[in-house]
C-alpha cells in the first residue's frame, strides 16, 4: 500500500505544525462555490455545521486532521443525538463532514475518507404540510389596505404558489427575469441551475399591480434590479419573506407551520391531483432526482385515503 499523503508541515510527517480540520475549511467552501456551483445558502449551512464539528473537536484536545478516525466521528454523532437534534439535522451534519472528507481525498491530503464508513441516521419520512385550494385563495387575498405594501405582498404570495419556486429563488428574481407578456419568469435554483416557470393569470395580474402601483416608489431611492424590494429599495430578504408569509398565514387562521415552502408543497400536490405527470412536476420544481419529487405522490395518496375513510359507508 502506498504511504498516506500528508500536507506540508504536518507533525506526523515530520513537520513542526499539526494541521487541523479548520485550516482546510475556507478552501473547501471555495471549492463548493467555484467547482460545484452550490448556492450561498447551502455553503452557509456547510460552514455552520463544520464549524460546530471543529468546535467540538477542540474540546477533545489537539486534534490533527489525521487524528479524526471512525471512533471520533461516532462520538460526535452520539453528541449530536444527545443535544438532542432531529435525525434530519444529524444527517445534514454528517453530509457536510462527508463532503469535506471527500474534498481532502481529492486534494491528496487524505488517502481515504473515514467518514464514508458511517451510515446516515434513518429518517422518518414526514409528509409535507399543504394548504387546501380554498386556504391558498384566502392566503393570497390576505394582504389589504391596512398593510404597508399589500400589492408587493400579494404579488410574491401569488408567485410562490403559481410557480412552486423556493423562497431564495423568488427573492433572487430581477426585473430582467420576469416576462409578463409571455407569461413566464426565469429563476436560478440550487447549483445555479436555471429553469423557466410559467405564470398563471392571477400571478401576472398581481405582479402588474405591484410593478405599477408600489415598486416605482419603493425603488426610487436606489437603482434596484431585484423584483421584490423593501421600503428602502433593497432586495427583499428570505427572512423578511418568511416572516411575511407567517404573518398572513396567522391572519387566515392557518397552521403556524405554514412557510414559503408550504406554498411550494401545495403547488406540487395540487398539480399532481389535477393529473400532472411526475416527470413534468420534477422539471417544474427543479429537482435533480425523481425520488425527491415522488414524496408528493404519497401526499396525494394520503389525501385520497382520508377522503375514502371519511366518505365510504364502511370507512
Amino acid at each position: 500500500m502506498p504511504p498516506r499523503k500528508r500536507p506540508p508541515g504536518d507533525a506526523s510527517a515530520g513537520g513542526a505544525v499539526r494541521r487541523g480540520f479548520e485550516e482546510y475549511l475556507e478552501p473547501f467552501l471555495h471549492y463548493l462555490d467555484a467547482e460545484c456551483g452550490m448556492s450561498r445558502n447551502t455553503i452557509h449551512a456547510y460552514r455552520s455545521d463544520l464549524q460546530q464539528f471543529i468546535a467540538w473537536c477542540s474540546t477533545r484536545g489537539e486534534v490533527g486532521i489525521h487524528d479524526i478516525d471512525l471512533r471520533l466521528l461516532t462520538e460526535y454523532l452520539q453528541f449530536l443525538h444527545e443535544r438532542p437534534l432531529a435525525a434530519s439535522s444529524v444527517a445534514r451534519h454528517l453530509v457536510a463532514i462527508k463532503m469535506m472528507f471527500r474534498y481532502l481525498v481529492l486534494e491528496g491530503v487524505l488517502l481515504e475518507s473515514t467518514a464514508d464508513l458511517l451510515n446516515s441516521p434513518k429518517l422518518w419520512q414526514h409528509l409535507p404540510h399543504v394548504l387546501s385550494p380554498d386556504a391558498v385563495n384566502r392566503l393570497l387575498a390576505a394582504p389589504n389596505a391596512d398593510d404597508r405594501f399589500p400589492f408587493r405582498d400579494r404579488a410574491f404570495l401569488a408567485l410562490l404558489y403559481a410557480t412552486g419556486c423556493r423562497a431564495s429563488e423568488v427573492t433572487g428574481l430581477t426585473l430582467r427575469d420576469v416576462h409578463l407578456d409571455e407569461g413566464f419568469c426565469r429563476c436560478v435554483g440550487k447549483g445555479n441551475k436555471e429553469r423557466l416557470v410559467s405564470l398563471n393569470p392571477v400571478a401576472k395580474e398581481a405582479l402588474r399591480a405591484y410593478l405599477e402601483k408600489e415598486r416605482p416608489t419603493m425603488a426610487a431611492r436606489r437603482d434596484a434590479d431585484y423584483l421584490f424590494v423593501s421600503r428602502s429599495g433593497r432586495p427583499l430578504s428570505r427572512i423578511m419573506l418568511w416572516n411575511l408569509v407567517k404573518k398572513y398565514a396567522r391572519r387566515i387562521g392557518a397552521s403556524r407551520d405554514v412557510s414559503p415552502h408550504t406554498l411550494r408543497h401545495s403547488f406540487a400536490t395540487h398539480l399532481l391531483a389535477g393529473g400532472a405527470d411526475i416527470r413534468a412536476l420534477q422539471e417544474l420544481l427543479g429537482h435533480a432526482s425523481i425520488s425527491t419529487t415522488q414524496i408528493y405522490t404519497q401526499v396525494e395518496h394520503s389525501r385520497l385515503k382520508a377522503v375514502h375513510l371519511r366518505c365510504h359507508p364502511r370507512g
